[in-house]
């Protein structure tokens, strides 16, 4: 039987949050089975109990955030993304402030992390949830579909009228494995335009922005001495998003995922769309790894 998974010891790290520019301290500790992902604020006395479940998404301006009982914890969706990619179905997240460090804007400090927890096995078969039907949701001219596939692939297309964002450039399709989203995902950083960073200061939000944890665009282009990291750093970045957003349904999704200008808010709302339907999915378990259509990071 495919297993849950945890890490076996305690990770600690520490980084700074990228709307409050505060430094965050992060803990990442072992979880029960079928215990899921649960985010702790240990700033607060007693500490505050956070699940990372879809219905506890309030907000989702820019970054998705989990409140229970007016407690935020928020800018969890890179930290989601890694969990998701390295297939870990239970973890404490323990964080001392309302939102997680932004490391250098991807996920692959925190896969770096997770690792050095060392994954493990645990008695309880690994759950995953299959879509039946297809399933849509849409803002305006943004949507974002579920439609039954024997696996997990993403196709996201972005549209922006820049320099920097070359139309060849503005979609991708990424089969889901942790390979796949080490490899081609994993290391996409978030991105946005420096005349807006003025607006959002004056907001009390990005205040810990800069060019080591994001890629910045004036009107000519992208501001990093170093370039991008892919050429479709842009779209590989959204799918990043997608999958920490998705993972929020509580356990992998089994599904073709295709989206057009989707962000966290229609990631959310497609999320809901799927609990609002009972028929429209089953949970499902595998009995080992050549009979998952998902395939992870081996542990041996």
């Amino acid at each position: 039987m495919l297993k849950q998974r945890t890490i076996k010891q305690i990770v600690r790290a520490s980084g700074i949050g990228l709307h409050s520019g505060a430094k965050v301290q992060i803990n990442f500790l072992p979880h029960h089975c079928d215990g899921g992902i649960v985010f702790r604020r240990i700033d607060l006395q007693p500490n505050v109990d956070i699940p990372a479940e879809a219905m506890l998404i309030q907000e989702a301006f820019m970054c998705s955030n989990l409140i229970k009982d007016d407690i935020k914890v928020g800018t969890i969706e890179h930290l989601m993304s890694a969990i998701a990619g390295l297939g870990i179905d239970n973890l404490i997240v323990e964080v001392d402030a309302p939102e997680l460090p932004i490391m250098d804007g991807s996920a692959g400090p925190f896969i770096y992390l997770l690792l050095q927890g060392e994954l493990i096995e645990q008695s309880e078969p690994k759950k995953f949830i299959r879509i039946k039907k297809p399933i849509h949701a849409s803002i305006d001219d943004k949507t974002a579909t579920f439609e039954p596939f024997d696996g997990f692939e993403l196709n996201f297309t972005i549209d922006f009228d820049h320099p920097a964002f070359d139309k060849k450039y503005q979609s991708t399709s990424i089969l889901f494995s942790t390979a796949n989203f080490v490899e081609q995902v994993s290391e996409a950083r978030t991105f946005g335009f420096v005349k807006d960073l003025e607006y959002l200061q004056s907001h009390n939000l990005a205040l810990g922005a800069n060019l080591d944890n994001a890629i910045g665009l004036d009107e000519q282009g992208v501001v990093n001495q170093e370039g991008l990291r892919f050429a479709d750093e842009f779209v590989r970045h959204k799918v990043l998003d997608a999958i920490g957003d998705l993972y929020l349904l509580g356990h992998q999704i089994i599904a073709k995922f295709t989206a057009f200008k989707s962000g966290h808010a229609l990631n959310n709302q497609l999320l809901r769309a799927v609990k609002d339907d009972p028929e429209s999915y089953e949970i499902v378990t595998f009995y080992d790894d050549d009979s998952c259509p998902i395939k992870y990071v081996s542990l041996s």
